[in-house]
This record gives C-alpha cells, sequence and structure tokens, in this order.
C-alpha cells in the first residue's frame, strides 16, 4: 500500500520541487560486521550523517534512561576500539563527519531567524521552543544549529538562552553521544542520548520523558539531515516510510536533507570494496530514483505535513527542505515576512496549495 501510495501522482509533486527549488538496530549488516565498522570516515562526495522552572534544568532522569536503553542495542560495539576500515559506517555513524561536510555548508542556506519568525514570542507565554535532531552524530550540527538560531558567536553563551531553545539530540552510537556530551558547550539546551529511532518501545519512552518536561505532546521542529538514506538501506522502503509517519507525528515543522541515489550507490559500494556484508534492502528497493521528490511525495501525501520551501542545495548536492504539518497551517501561517524575504534573497520559493 505505501509504496502503492508513493508512485501514486509522482509526476505532480516533481512540478512542485522543481518549482520550489529550480533545479536502530538496522537489519542490515551483522553484528560482527557492525563492531568492525566502528571507524573510519566517509570517501569524498559521499557523505552521511549522522540522527515553568522544569524546563530550565537538564533532564538527568532521561539522560539516564538513555544509558538504559543503549546496553541492550549498540553499546556492544563500544567495547571493541574503533581501528578498521575508513568509510565503512552501516548506520552513518562516522566518527569524524563534520570534517568531510562542516556545519556552515547548511547554516549559510538558513536564515537565522527563522525559529523565530516560525514560533514568534508571546507576551502571554514564555514556553521554549522545542527541536528534536535525529541521527545527530558527534553533536557539530546539533551545536551549530542552536548557535545559528540564537545568533550566538563561537565562545558566546547566553544566561536566558536555554529559555528560548532546547534540542533533544539522539544517535543510534553511544560513543558518538558520550563524545557529544563531552564537547557540548550548552549542555542545559542541549540533551544528547542513545536511540535507535526505528524502536518503537524506547523512542516512546524517551521522547515523552523529555516532551513531558515541558508539557508538551510534540516537538515544534525536526531536524533530519542525511539520515533518510541509513534507515532507507537498513529498514527497506517500509521502513523509510514508517520513518517519515513518526517525524511527521512528532513534529509541527521538519527540515529534511535527503540523500541523493548516487550516495546509496556509494554506500553498498563501499561495503563490497570491503568485503562486508552488503546492505540487506539495497538491491529490492522499490522507492529510488529522485530522493528528495521520493520524500515529499511520502510527506505530502500519506503523512499529512506541507513542503513549505527549499532553501537550495549544499554543496554537496543535497536540498534542505522545510515542511510542517497541515494542522499548523491552521493555527500558525507561515509569516509573510519570511516570504518576502525569501523572494529578495532569491533563496526561498514557497509553495502553496
Amino acid at each position: 500500500m505505501y509504496v502503492t501510495n508513493h508512485l501514486r501522482g509522482r509526476s505532480a509533486v516533481v512540478a512542485r520541487l522543481s518549482a520550489i527549488c529550480g533545479a536502530p538496530q538496522p537489519s542490515g549488516p551483522s553484528a560482527s560486521a557492525t563492531r568492525r565498522m566502528r571507524a573510519g570516515a566517509p570517501a569524498a562526495g559521499e557523505p552521511v550523517p549522522t540522527s515553568g522552572s522544569a524546563g530550565t534544568q537538564r533532564p538527568d532522569s532521561l539522560m539516564a534512561a538513555s544509558g538504559r536503553q543503549a546496553a541492550g542495542g549498540v553499546e556492544e560495539a563500544a567495547e571493541e576500539p574503533r581501528i578498521l576500515e575508513p568509510g565503512a559506517a552501516p548506520f552513518g555513524n562516522f566518527p569524524h563527519y563534520s570534517r568531510f561536510h562542516p556545519p556552515e555548508q547548511r547554516l549559510r542556506l538558513l536564515p537565522p531567524e527563522l525559529l523565530r519568525r516560525l514560533f514568534p514570542p508571546s507576551s502571554s507565554e514564555t514556553r521554549p521552543i522545542l527541536g528534536l535532531d535525529v541521527g545527530c552524530n558527534s553533536g557539530d550540527l546539533s551545536v551549530a544549529l542552536y548557535k545559528h538560531f540564537l545568533s550566538l558567536r563561537d565562545g558566546e553563551t547566553c544566561s536566558d538562552a536555554s529559555r528560548e531553545l532546547h534540542l533533544l539530540c539522539c544517535d543510534i552510537d553511544p560513543v558518538l553521544v558520550e563524545r557529544a556530551e563531552k564537547e557540548c558547550p550548552f549542555p542545559d539546551a542541549l540533551t544528547f542520548i542513545t536511540l535507535d529511532f526505528m524502536n518503537q518501545r524506547t523512542r516512546k519512552v524517551l521522547l515523552n520523558s523529555f516532551l513531558s518536561q515541558f508539557g508538551r505532546s510534540v516537538f515544534d521542529i525536526g531536524f533530519c539531515m542525511s539520515v533518510t538514506m541509513w534507515i532507507h538501506l537498513n529498514h527497506g522502503d517500509h521502513g523509510l516510510w514508517e520513518f517519515l509517519a513518526h517525524l511527521s507525528s512528532l513534529c509541527r515543522y521538519l527540515l529534511v536533507e535527503p540523500q541523493p541515489w548516487k550516495c546509496y550507490r556509494a554506500a553498498a559500494r563501499r561495503l563490497r570494496k570491503l568485503g562486508l556484508h552488503d546492505f540487506d534492502h539495497f538491491r529490492s528497493l522499490a522507492i529510488r530514483g529522485d530522493m528528495a521528490n521520493q520524500i515529499v511525495q511520502i510527506l505530502t501525501q500519506d503523512h499529512g505535513m506541507e513542503l513549505v520551501c527549499c532553501f537550495g542545495n549544499t554543496s554537496w548536492d543535497r536540498s534542505l527542505l522545510l515542511f510542517r504539518a497541515k494542522q499548523t497551517t491552521e493555527t500558525h501561517p507561515i509569516p509573510e515576512l519570511l516570504t518576502e524575504e525569501g523572494k529578495e534573497r532569491n533563496r526561498l520559493r514557497f509553495w502553496r496549495q
């Protein structure tokens, strides 16, 4: 059903996206292969991700729950040092990802005032903006996004910043999460947890634990930066469909950076060159080709979201696509100032049904 729905109306979505942009325990490699493949970095051009008063406190209970959850999953891989083949990370868990694709390449496309305009402050409420960063890796992009949206310079901190924006950042790799925690300059505002997002039980427990501290049931915005390919390769077409369904149900807005199909081929080729187990689903995927359009179609036709804009492409040719839940449109329309500025800068083009 999901493949049928996905393929229906493809041409219309292609036209719309062209007008806008202008141009876990995954089921793949075996556990032993996973332990061997925890080291390395992506080849050039073939990057991957990564993942009241109570609201101002660091959720230590959530961190404890995250640690217990990790014990049953990929923590086993942390027992052995990362010493082997560069370029082989079956879940996108490259230890030095930001060296190959620095955060600045995304930030230059995103207006610093984006969150303030999507969620303008109200005199009647002081609640912070809540963000979910899925596939956060070692946290470099998470920290960069936080600083960018609060207009903080390097080394600058703001005593009131944690009241404006809180990010829950998750990754399947406990070693990367531990590094992110140690190096994060904003521990009161950014929470890092180990989470296989495709594990429904632990996902629900950990995300609800975070949201409940702020009296919320959903996040204001989700970030999914170069993650979709790894979900797709390790969980197949239905896994990708379910992943996007979960994200769309959890977030009012969603910023997605899909990997193009050429990255799928490159990831599979790296494993083959190393003589490792191939991704179980790669050759059987029915959802393929122009993956940006594919993601748009799934989110807009199957999961009740609306494509708001495309911020352009990174230097490695990946689109930054902003979606919003359709029910959000009725109560919280996109600011006209953002639309006008986007036209002036020739960076944002908006599509409305």
